[in-house]
């Protein structure tokens, strides 16, 4: 079997850990199995790096950041390399461009158009492992792009799909995908099978163990992943195409994002269009809405509400403002701080109420809800950052977050 195998951060933290991970990966190999390897940067290299464009620069140059912090991964691929020679391995490093990790040019935020598997699938005919620096690329004219944070997720599901790998492994410091935050939840489990559906709406809704793009990717060239600690042998989490038994389960994991921020424009004129109007300028600017509302119009105006990055408030606002005196509105108004508590579950489908039951969950410890939105597997409601936690633990036990779904409960007919 051939697996790509993930590491970076914490795993390769230090060059005791960058041993171990090299001696991890020969016992993959000396298994019978062929091995990629995708590395990212040490821990806090590349906040470092980041540190020392700042300090230099307010506002450095997008391509140069690039050049900067693609050495981080650099580095690390170089180290592992040796690592693993030293362990008894052979292994040789490369860097994005080598292997010709394509992209397009959006530096800090490239998106992967291809992977060329040719000189990977040399070296590993040769015997030899490959480890390939993750988190960056090349556009068409040669500049050297990254991916963004979490990128070398995507760079190892990329290369896994080039490669046609039988499995993607990504390794972190925690066990694998849970039912909720630990930290937040002490009853939080492990989950050890989980959809590509869900995984796409866990990462997308604040779970961290994965890189949105990374799981969409994985979907879309049904990549099987499997996400595990890189400080044990324990099995983790295995992300796949959905079977009929993850039916079962009505919620699979509750999620908190703490990093939103809303915007409302009021008394905003009623007429086809406006909304168009409103959100163009905002898309220009590269801002990412998320929640979007409009109340009822009364007399000719309605209120439009959305949800956004806080990281992006300011520059929304000004354009926000600037909008709202073109179209004649009223005033606009914001909160730099709002919550989003989601429950996420192929079971959802199957089952009616599913919604009802988490706003009574939410009212019975008195949590004020602001916003709402639904997918077909996945319910959002936006709060008070300072109930967070609370909706977490109450929803998790709640729904019995995990388990196969209560005989209780009504079907859809």
């Amino acid at each position: 079997m051939l697996f790509v195998q993930k590491v970076g951060g914490t795993s390769v933290g230090s060059l005791e850990r960058i041993r171990s991970v090299a001696r991890r990966v020969l016992r993959t190999r000396q298994g019978g199995h062929r091995v990629v390897v995708i590395v990212s940067a040490m821990s806090g290299e590349t906040d470092r790096l980041l540190g020392l464009a700042h300090q230099l620069s307010a506002r450095p140059d997008h391509r140069e950041v690039d050049v900067l912090i693609s050495t981080g991964e650099q580095v690390a691929a170089a180290l592992m390399a040796l690592a693993i020679r030293e362990a008894g391995g052979d292994a040789v490093s490369f860097l994005g461009h080598q292997i010709h990790v394509h992209t397009d040019s959006a530096h800090s935020r490239a998106r992967i158009q291809s992977v060329d598997a040719t000189r990977l699938l040399e070296v590993v005919g040769q015997d030899r492992i490959p480890v390939v620096a993750g988190f960056q690329g090349v556009d068409d004219a040669g500049n050297i792009t990254t991916l963004g944070r979490g990128g070398s997720d995507t760079s190892a599901v990329a290369v896994a799909a080039s490669l046609e790998a039988d499995r993607c492994e990504i390794f972190t410091d925690v066990d694998g995908v849970f039912t909720a935050d630990p930290s937040i939840c002490a009853e939080a489990r492990k989950i050890h099978r989980i959809s590509y559906e869900e995984m796409l709406e866990l990462a997308s809704l604040g779970a961290k163990v994965l890189q949105i793009r990374s799981v969409e990717v994985a979907s879309r060239y049904r990549v099987p992943v499997h996400v595990r600690s890189s400080f044990n042998e324990e099995e983790g989490t295995m992300v796949m195409a959905e079977d009929e038994s993850m039916e079962k389960v009505l919620v699979t994991g509750v999620t908190l994002d703490r990093n939103d921020a809303r915007i409302t424009l009021r008394a905003l004129p009623c007429r086809p269009g406006i909304q168009s109007e409103v959100f163009r300028p905002l898309g220009e600017a590269g801002v990412v809405l998320d929640i979007i509302v409009q109340n009822l119009p009364q007399q000719g105006t309605t209120d439009l509400s959305f949800t956004l990055p806080r990281s992006d408030l300011d520059a929304a606002l000004t354009i926000s403002r600037r909008v709202a005196r073109e179209l004649g509105a009223g005033e606009v108004v914001s909160q730099d701080r709002v919550a989003k508590v989601s429950i996420v579950g192929l079971g959802m489908r199957s089952h009616a109420g599913v919604a009802q039951r988490m706003f009574d969950l939410l009212a019975r410890e008195g949590i004020d809800i602001l916003m709402i939105t639904t997918s077909e597997i996945r319910v959002s409601c936006v709060i008070d950052p300072k109930y967070g936690e609370l909706a977490v633990r109450a929803l998790h036990e709640g729904f019995r977050v995990g388990a196969e779904s209560a005989p209780t409960e009504r079907p859809c007919s």
